[in-house]
């Protein structure tokens, strides 16, 4: 029994495909489906049934998989305690970051990174603010980069980075790109398209609204910031994006409020990190 069996077995528990599992790991189907085949034989049970064109997890496969989460964790732990020991910054460093950061705010800062220290390999993980919080604190990732929550996690530490205003917009065409002195009960007249709900985004801009006791009209949902940014630009409604992503597609509304995402990075303390995840910290502080 080897550990890229256990790591396959997350991984497909993570992603409920054999397919998707086999391109994060970046090995092929049958190479996944053998390291799982090998863990069913090791321990005599059955982890996985066969469903449509995916896989279902066994109860005993939800059993085996936060005893095998803890086991990684525990193993990550040694690892890091012999790696302080001999002063050594190698090993792999898995990291998240959402799309927005990971693209617009990350990548010349992992590149001196990466130069400094050849011995480490990036993991990076593009996921959502909320997703890579709680992956944080479940100890998945070493570290993320992420829009801050409204409300942070006291077993958590948070460092911020970046201030990322945030502004009204909508396509030059719209009624509301003529309109000067806008204020929020002018928006709600129209469609918005603003990020799920859930995302921190979201919540900074509605809790402006509930400030006033109003609710905006959301005919669409969607995270991925540049996918609003596009629908925003074909004129499908008005949203609320950082003002680094504004193009000539759109126009900035004249609306007199000030709203900031706060962005940065976040790390569990109470866990033994790695001497590469701390000089990541200390290179972004």
């Amino acid at each position: 029994m080897n550990l890229a069996a256990f790591e396959a077995f997350v991984k497909v528990m993570e992603t409920g495909s054999i397919s998707q599992a086999a391109e994060h790991l970046f090995i092929t189907q049958p190479a996944v489906t053998k390291r799982i085949h090998s863990l069913e034989d090791y321990f005599g049970v059955k982890l996985f049934e066969s469903a449509g064109r995916g896989v279902q997890a066994t109860h005993a496969a939800h059993s085996l998989l936060p005893k095998v989460k803890s086991w990684l964790n525990e193993l990550g732990d040694i690892h890091h305690t012999l790696s302080h020991e001999q002063d050594q910054v190698q090993g792999k460093l898995k990291i998240g970051t959402s799309h927005h950061i990971g693209l617009h705010h990350l990548p010349n800062h992992l590149k001196q990174y990466a130069q400094n220290f050849p011995q480490v390999k990036l993991d990076v993980h593009f996921v959502d603010s909320e997703q890579a919080h709680e992956q944080v604190l479940a100890g998945d990732l070493e570290l993320a980069f992420l829009t801050l929550p409204p409300q942070g996690d006291e077993r958590l530490s948070y460092v911020t980075i970046w201030n990322d205003p945030l502004v009204f917009v909508a396509t030059p065409f719209h009624p509301l790109a003529e309109q000067e002195n806008l204020k929020l009960e002018d928006l709600i007249q129209y469609p918005s398209l603003l990020p799920a709900a859930q995302t921190y985004t979201s919540q900074i801009t509605l809790a402006e609204f509930e400030k006033q006791g109003l609710k905006p009209k959301i005919t669409m949902s969607n995270n991925p910031l540049e996918s609003i940014r596009m629908l925003a630009s074909i004129g499908l409604g008005w949203s609320v994006l950082p003002q680094t992503l504004v193009n000539h597609d759109l126009k900035q509304l004249d609306i007199k409020l000030e709203m900031n995402r706060q962005l940065g990075m976040v790390w569990h303390p109470g866990r033994t990190q790695s001497k590469a995840v701390q000089k990541l910290i200390e290179m972004m502080k």
